[in-house]
């Protein structure tokens, strides 16, 4: 109660004093995404209003430091831009990675197939092939590896891929299935082969691997589509005895393995194993994490927990999608309501369900980046780049959502307001950023803040309430009134001569 007292009072003091004082306003540039039509916009007017709110900066209060943004390469959104027309399908690309558009500077794809391809398939489908001598990624070549390409031409700054296996060939497992089962341990050695070998087979496309997941969702899926299951120590003898030690010998000890690769609530016996000793954290270079435990909750505590266990290691949100939904064409407006369900609706045993209430879009994707980057994530990355109409393609017709939607029969494109959500980050925290501290007085407004390496500072806003609110913006001496929309985004950039 006492340090409750001694913060409202500080903070009463500070509203006191930005009243009372004559400051110097900040220069801003201010761009908002809103529920009434915004995209991205430039806000240049706004006024004063009462009962401002306060959003105080500290700078010189650092924490981590941000790897990126961005979304994946899957072969649904590849095969998809490959029925484009030639401008639309540029169009799409210049909006992800071009300097007008989103600035992705961290994505993932798949290794092997997942529920996002058109079918099952590996790069290692010959049985018994020990030493993978018909090793080969030519499922790629037609669509995944052409979209890499273009990207990589379209981006100015370039981006870091990351790459995930949903499963080994069936002929590795002990179950001899696409679906669950275990790789079996006489297989250990050829499956960390494979890793070397597909970076080997992405680098002579002129493409770089910049680090790999060990496993998508190591604890399954109900046997709905690609898996393999890993128990957190079974995923640390692997890393630690196989794919650390055989990248290292390869001369590739610079990709970055991440661990774990599911939802937050399991999170801190996955770290308590990858992170219990030297030995076992040698060659994992971070955490990788999805969102699907609930359509609200970030769960800040395992995520500060998992920061606590290995502080010098990365922790990077690597999917999320508005799932079990079919996609709403050309309705904005569906995108802001409280409409989704996802498969927590139905699935989710009861003492779960609370997790799972229905949820408005925009929010989810802007409550969990906030939400994320205040408790030490440092890298946020989207499932699919682009999917159709019907919410794929998808070979087990597991239907979701992605940012831009496309029609490709009659070569039409739909930017989601949830195109411009990952944008208001991606565009204006650059890797590199750190984020910093602040007060804010308005705790319904959500705020996160960084300050990039060219100096400038990044402040985002999220303000899920149907009225206008007002806020104070002071750094340092410098203070200036800021006007947010209702049920809106915003992305205040202060220049690093403020």
């Amino acid at each position: 109660m006492k340090n409750m007292f001694n913060k409202s009072v500080y903070l009463l003091v500070s509203i006191m004093m930005l009243s009372s004082c004559t400051h110097n306003k900040l220069d801003l540039e201010i761009y908002e995404t809103s529920a009434a039509g915004n995209q991205l916009t430039a806000i240049n007017e706004f006024s004063d209003g009462d009962n401002a709110s306060q959003i105080k900066l500290f700078p010189d209060q650092k924490f981590q430091t941000i790897t990126g943004f961005g979304g994946s390469f899957t072969e649904a959104s590849a095969s998809l831009l490959n029925r484009l027309g030639k401008d639309n399908r540029k169009k799409v690309i210049e909006a992800y990675f071009g300097e007008d558009g989103a600035r992705y500077s961290l994505t993932r794809t798949h290794m092997n197939s997942c529920d996002f391809s058109l079918g099952n398939y590996s790069y290692a489908p010959v049985d018994g092939d020990l030493e993978l001598e018909h090793f080969s990624v030519q499922e790629d070549q037609d669509d995944i590896i052409p979209f890499i390409k273009e990207a990589m031409a379209t981006s100015k700054d370039g981006f870091k891929i990351l790459a995930s296996p949903w499963t080994a060939p069936p002929w590795m497992k002990d179950n001899n299935d696409w679906r669950g089962g275990k790789l079996l341990p006489e297989f250990y050695d050829t499956w960390a082969l494979f890793f070397s070998k597909y970076i080997d087979a992405y680098k002579a496309e002129g493409i770089d691997i910049w680090g790999f997941t060990v496993e998508n969702e190591p604890l399954g899926n109900d046997n709905n589509w690609e898996s393999m299951h890993f128990s957190p120590a079974e995923m640390t003898q692997f890393v630690q005895n196989h794919l650390g030690p055989k990248l290292e010998k390869d001369g590739k000890s610079e990709v970055k393995i991440l661990g774990y690769d599911q939802n937050r609530e399991h999170l801190q016996e996955w770290v308590d194993e990858m992170f219990k000793d030297q030995a076992s954290s040698k060659y994992f270079n971070g955490t990788a994490i999805h969102w699907y435990a609930s359509t609200y909750e970030v769960f800040p505590e395992e995520l500060q927990y998992a920061h606590e266990k290995a502080p010098d290691k990365y922790l990077i949100q690597t999917e999320a999608c508005v799932d079990a939904q079919v996609p709403k064409w050309n309705d904005d407006a569906w995108y802001w309501s409280k409409e989704a369900t996802d498969w927590g609706w139905d699935w989710a045993p009861e003492s779960q369900k609370h997790l799972h209430p229905k949820y408005v879009p925009v929010y989810r994707y802007a409550r969990d980046i906030i939400g994320c980057l205040n408790n030490w994530v440092d890298g946020w990355v989207d499932w699919n780049m682009v999917l159709d109409t019907k919410g794929g393609p998808n070979w087990f017709k597991n239907w979701c959502v992605a940012p831009v939607i496309v029609d490709p029969d009659k070569d039409e494109v739909y930017f989601t307001p949830l195109y411009y959500t990952m944008a208001h980050f991606s565009k204006y925290i650059r890797p590199g950023a750190v984020r910093i501290g602040f007060e804010h007085t308005d705790e319904s407004l959500q705020v996160t803040a960084a300050r990039n390496p060219d100096g400038s500072i990044v402040v985002i806003l999220l303000n899920q309430d149907n009225e206008t609110k007002h806020t104070t913006l002071a750094l340092g001496e410098n203070a200036s009134g800021i006007t947010i929309s209702p049920q809106a985004i915003q992305t205040i950039l202060i220049p690093s001569k403020s």
